[in-house]
Parts: C-alpha cells; structure tokens; sequence
C-alpha cells in the first residue's frame, strides 16, 4: 500500500505542541509500517463529503484523518477531535479536471455562490449582520463592497456554526 502525506498534514502538525508532534509522528510512522495492524483504530468519518476519510486515534484527543483507499493512504491532516472531524467533513479528494492531479478540496467553495446568493435575496436576513459590522442598517444605501463584505461575513459565520450544507448534488 502506498502512503502518502499531504501538504496539509505537515502544515497541521506544525501547529500541535512538541509533545503532540512526537505522538502524531510515532503514529505516522506505525501506519506506514503497517496500515493494517491491530492497534490502530480507525472510524469512517461519517458526515465526510467523502466517503474515503478516516480518522485515526493518536491519543485521547488527537485524531490524524486519513483517505484511505484499496490502493493508498494518505496522511492529510491532524488536530484535536473536533477540529480533525470539522475539517475533514468539509472536504473531499477530486481529480484536477486538467491534470488529472489528485487535490483536496474544500466543499465551502462548493456551495458558496448560490448560498450567497439566497442572502443577497433574503436582505432582513442580513441586518444584524450589518449591525454587527457597523454598516449602515438601510441597505438601500448600501455600496457594492458593504454587501460583498457583508454577505462574505455572513457565508462564513453560517458555514461555520450550522450544519444544514448537504452533498452539493
């Protein structure tokens, strides 16, 4: 089996303590010994955008997420429990459409414009956003770039504390 590590797994890891990073790596280095072996105790990512994430305990609170397929396993990313599931249920491994690469990508970007877009029509919704912001309330006076950084501000701040995204089929 070929494993692999992703430049987001290096860039996660760098940010864990000293203590964590030796954990995560003793980890690392187990799987790509022997994937299959007893000890690790891997559990599908259920709500994942792609069925081919898993996590792999490292200890009681650190999760290493893992695409792992017949073929390959690739090391993509390590944080504490929560964080590890949050991103690795907001993305999925595609085929680059010209290079045919293989590349993660972040479901976000996904459903980004047609969600903006039922806020730009659905403005009440927005207000206190714009309160929030110190924009003006009426946004009848609002300028192209307050409803660009507003609707921009409300996307995320939804995207990252509600769970109503499905697949984008």
């Amino acid at each position: 089996m070929d494993v692999r590590i992703a430049d987001t797994f290096t860039d996660s890891l760098a940010k864990l303590t000293g203590d964590e990073q030796k954990l995560v790596k003793t980890t690392a280095f187990d799987l790509q010994l022997n994937p299959a072996s007893p000890g690790m105790q891997f559990h599908r990512i259920s709500k994942s955008k792609d069925t081919n994430f898993w996590s792999v305990r490292v200890g009681s609170d650190l999760r290493l997420i893992v695409h792992k397929t017949a073929s390959s396993l690739m090391l993509c990313y390590v944080d504490h429990h929560d964080a590890a599931y949050a991103w690795a249920e907001r993305r999925k491994i595609e085929r680059h459409p010209q290079t045919g690469a293989a590349q993660l990508v972040e479901v976000r970007e996904t459903v980004r414009e047609p969600f903006t877009n039922y806020l730009k029509s659905s403005v009440d919704l927005t207000r206190n956003m714009a309160i929030s912001l110190g924009k003006d309330v009426d946004p009848k006076n609002w300028t192209a770039e307050d409803v660009k950084v507003i609707l921009g501000h409300a996307f995320d701040r939804y995207f990252e504390t509600s769970g109503l995204f499905g697949t984008e089929d």
